[in-house]
């Protein structure tokens, strides 16, 4: 197997092959999925072996003092021996990983083959294809939790075990001095704790990411803002708790933590920084200073780690293992993210060219993984499946004149974009709408003619009255209200996004297998646009392959938005990407073979990459940082000597060798996403019982595309859209 390896003598970095560790009786043999380096620890441990005999000494003063005593105990020349012997081996890397069990050690039975596990231990949690770790040192993966968020699991309980020293209660305000890898996550489980954060690091982007993920202010140390916003926050008090997650050998964060801590506050050292206390200024404030040892209670016990003796929890609440558990239960949940801190993956292979680049400067990073080819040779690409249904259709009934419609929510979608297009459409009667909160019912029974308002959605469902359900509820919802109304035989009109993940998509097509019911809509508009309609009628048809870009600006959110619920609501993409993969696959005439997302570090932007089977691409840029002036979507189609242009559906034009074919400009306020032709469309279906405006096949092939990006992303490679034989 290959594991990662350097020589402190010489500084050599190599990818060795080594035997593979045997699968010893109180733990597991675990393949490596993704490790993380340590981008603090890891490269002082690097930086240090470059460095003279000198230098490492002045480094390591605590070994140099073994190395005196063993010269007191044993004479120079075998400590001589002894200690370049040491120097002149090769010593492993890293602490931090998730990979699947393949083998079961005796006495181990919380586990078995397969599983997914996150491990650490600097002796365990190797940068290597194969590792074993002992039961207190490993926690299995909570479903749905990808294996390289899991990978933080060592590194996120660093972080949380200073958090414990600190004690932090609801309300009061932390200082973070250092914004890395540990610093970011201490951010966030403080904020998760219910306190307010202010962080400090001379590096903008760092301040910035930290102020996305939980922090009120971040600023350089050297700033004034950083004190202005402690004042502010603490009323001039100073900060209940500083937590010094730097490194380095300036003396500057002890001297502001002790400037900026309140009266008998609480300062924790986690990182590795120097500590010249200033006396006066620590003393007179009777600071309470601590130290966060590693992740928790049990590191450096050999007992604990290795005997997997545990403590029992009456006596010790949060031991490694169980710190290591907790993390990756509040990733699972996602009241931590740790996606934004990755700055860079690479394979094992490469593991040499990283390390250089990050010492060197060339490779900035928060944090970085090495990606690992899976069991039984090279890696695959990962896959996310694409449903077929083989259901015996129950014939479509024409609607009643008028069409009776329902609606599963009125949110601020439904009442400014649905609800005014057919409350003035003819033919149409809204029925029933239905909401969780009794005036939100009734607010939009008053303003748009419902004759029922509730909140009882068995009612309508079993209300035979009803032709057509229109699911408008948050995301979170749309698969299981889908599935509901599909099976009591009501033609369905769901806003995107169909489904969060593979399961609820799953089940939405059980429900149209069991019903023999297909009749359903997802609120893929532009297609309807009547704008990009005419252009793609002008454009033509094409012979070869085409080039698509979408560039959708969509902004930031505003704080507190439910968007942002990932835990719950899942990735902004997973909510609105389906809308560009439709329009995508709707011009190109086809639906995607493969998916390749990445994500730059720091931000929310995406960058997806769509395959199509004849060779077309279309690359789809979703971005947050862009500026508000500027159009939200723009794209471009390419193909046979032809561009086909569209300026935020205000605008199109069709380019045919070096003439403009034909141009459309409408004013700002008539922009039209389709939404009045794709209702028109769906009335028509349930009112004639013809077609669906979108066949099934395309519904589920969107979906499946959006849900591949969280794939990919989470993968590092590109993912293949598998289809049935």
């Amino acid at each position: 197997m290959k594991q990662v390896v350097q020589n402190y003598k010489s500084g050599e970095l190599a990818v060795l092959d080594v035997p593979v560790p045997g699968c010893k009786p109180g733990g597991v043999l675990v393949r490596t999925a993704y490790s993380l380096i340590s981008t603090g620890t890891e490269l002082m441990k690097v930086s240090e072996a470059g460095m003279s005999m000198l230098g490492k000494a002045r480094s390591r003063p605590d070994q140099v003092a073994k190395v005196m005593q063993s010269v007191a105990t044993n004479g120079v020349g075998p400590t001589y021996q002894k200690v370049m012997g040491k120097l002149d081996s090769y010593t492993p890397l890293g602490y931090s990983l998730c990979g699947v069990v393949e083998q079961v050690g005796p006495g181990i039975d919380d586990v078995k083959v397969g599983d997914l596990v996150a491990c650490a231990g600097n002796e365990h949690a190797l940068h290597a294809e194969l590792n074993w770790v002992p039961k207190n040192l490993y926690a299995p993966v909570p479903d749905g939790l990808a294996s390289r968020h899991a990978a933080f699991g060592t590194v996120g309980s660093i972080a949380m075990q200073g958090v414990r020293r600190g004690e932090p209660q609801l309300g009061e305000v932390a200082l973070v001095i250092g914004l890395g890898l540990i610093g970011q996550l201490v951010v966030q489980l403080l904020a998760a704790s219910g306190a307010r954060v202010v962080g400090v690091d001379p590096d903008p982007a760092r301040c910035e990411l930290a102020e996305r993920l939980g922090a009120a202010a971040c600023g350089d140390p050297e700033s004034a803002a950083v004190e202005a916003a402690v004042a502010e926050l603490t009323d001039g008090h100073g900060v209940d708790q500083v937590y010094l997650a730097a490194g380095g050998g300036s003396n500057q964060p002890v001297e502001l933590a002790a400037r900026l801590c309140r009266d008998r506050g609480r300062v924790v050292d986690i990182g590795k920084c120097r500590l010249d206390l200033p006396w006066n200024a620590y003393y007179e404030k009777e600071l309470d200073v601590r130290f966060s040892r590693s992740y928790g209670p049990g590191r450096y016990d050999p007992e604990y780690e290795l005997e997997g003796r545990d403590y029992p929890i009456g006596y010790v609440r949060w031991t490694e293992r169980r710190n290591l558990a907790c993390f990756l239960d509040l990733l699972a949940r996602g009241s931590v993210d740790v996606e934004p801190l990755v700055s860079h993956v690479a394979d094992l292979d490469d593991a040499v060219e990283t390390y250089q680049g990050l010492k060197d400067g060339e490779l900035k990073a928060v944090a970085v993984l090495f990606r690992y080819p899976e069991h039984k040779g090279e890696a695959q690409a990962p896959a996310v499946a694409v449903p077929t249904v083989n259901v015996k259709r129950v014939p479509a009934r024409a609607g009643r004149s008028p069409v009776r419609l329902a609606f599963v929510g009125a949110g601020n979608y439904a009442t400014s974009m649905l609800l005014p297009h057919l409350a003035q459409r003819d033919g149409i009667t809204l029925s029933t709408v239905v909401t969780t909160t009794a005036l939100s019912a009734t607010n939009a029974q008053r303003k748009f003619g419902f004759a029922e308002a509730t909140t009882d959605l068995d009612a309508v469902l079993g209300d035979k009255s009803i032709d057509a359900v229109f699911v408008v509820t948050r995301h979170s919802s749309h698969a299981e209200l889908t599935r509901r109304a599909l099976l009591a035989g009501k033609t369905v009109f769901v806003e995107k996004p169909l489904a969060l993940t593979e399961d609820e998509l799953a089940g939405v097509l059980a429900a149209v297998e069991e019903s023999g019911n297909d009749r359903l809509q997802v609120g893929f508009n532009r297609r309807f646009a009547p704008l990009l309609q005419d252009a793609r009628k002008r454009f033509g048809a094409r012979t070869g392959p085409a080039s698509l870009r979408y560039l959708v600006n969509a902004g930031r959110l505003q704080h507190g938005s439910w968007y942002l619920q990932q835990g719950t609501e899942g990735s902004r993409f997973a909510g609105e990407g389906g809308h560009f993969i439709d329009t995508a696959s709707w011009l190109l005439e086809s639906d995607p073979v493969s998916v390749y997302a990445t994500a730059p570090s720091g931000n929310e932007d995406l960058q997806v990459v769509l395959q199509y089977p004849d060779g077309s691409t279309a690359t789809i840029s979703y971005v947050t940082t862009g500026a508000p002036s500027f159009p939200k979507e723009t794209l471009d189609l390419v193909a046979d000597g032809k561009v086909l242009r569209l300026d935020d559906f205000v605008r199109a034009a069709v380019y045919d060798g070096r003439r403009k074919r034909w141009v459309s400009s409408r004013l700002p306020k008539a922009r039209d996403k389709g939404q009045n032709a794709e209702l028109a469309a769906f009335i028509k279906a349930v009112r004639t019982g013809g077609p669906m405006p979108v066949p099934l096949s395309s519904l589920v092939a969107t979906t499946a595309a959006t849900l591949a990006v969280q794939a990919g992303l989470a993968g590092g490679a590109p993912v293949t859209l598998a289809r049935p034989r």
